[in-house]
């Protein structure tokens, strides 16, 4: 059975599909799934933003069949880790969750890498390249701690 991770920030357009295509290049896909969601609806169905797409691309990844989706009830039954971005999506997430089981699911990103800091990734839309690629570097280093946790069976 394969494992299922989720990766969620407020759009599904920036943060979060970076995080999935940069998880999916590190984890053998027969065993882990990979995905991402946003807490918004705004963009439902569109591709990445092209600044996401751009910097992906600079790193030998192709997240163009990405679509947003909105993060949904139904997710905490279908995915056994929850990774967000930041604080306010935590927040958003865990308003959602029923039960404790689910509550476990759900934790920061960059815990990875700060544990019990608290640290968010920063929403890059509203700024230039260099804010894509300071997120492209704090995800692939929080990624590639969850990796080796997947692969060695410690998460």
């Amino acid at each position: 059975m394969k494992t299922r991770v989720l990766m969620v920030c407020l759009g599904n357009i920036c943060r979060s599909p970076l995080a999935e295509g940069i998880l999916k290049s590190k984890v053998n896909p027969t065993k882990v799934f990979v995905d991402s969601a946003g807490t918004g609806s705004w963009h439902i169905g569109s591709e990445p933003d092209k600044r996401s797409i751009a910097t992906a691309k600079r790193y030998n990844l192709d997240i163009t069949d990405q679509r947003g989706r909105q993060f949904s009830e139904q997710d905490f039954e279908d995915f056994d880790h929850i990774f967000v971005m930041d604080n306010s999506n935590f927040k958003d997430v865990m308003s959602m969750a029923s039960s404790d089981e689910h509550r476990q699911k759900v934790h920061l990103i960059l815990e990875e890498i700060f544990p019990s800091e608290n640290v968010d990734v920063p929403d890059p839309y509203h700024g230039g390249e260099q804010g894509f690629e300071n997120v492209y570097q704090m995800l692939d280093e929080a990624c590639e701690l969850i990796a080796e946790k997947l692969n060695n069976g410690t998460l």
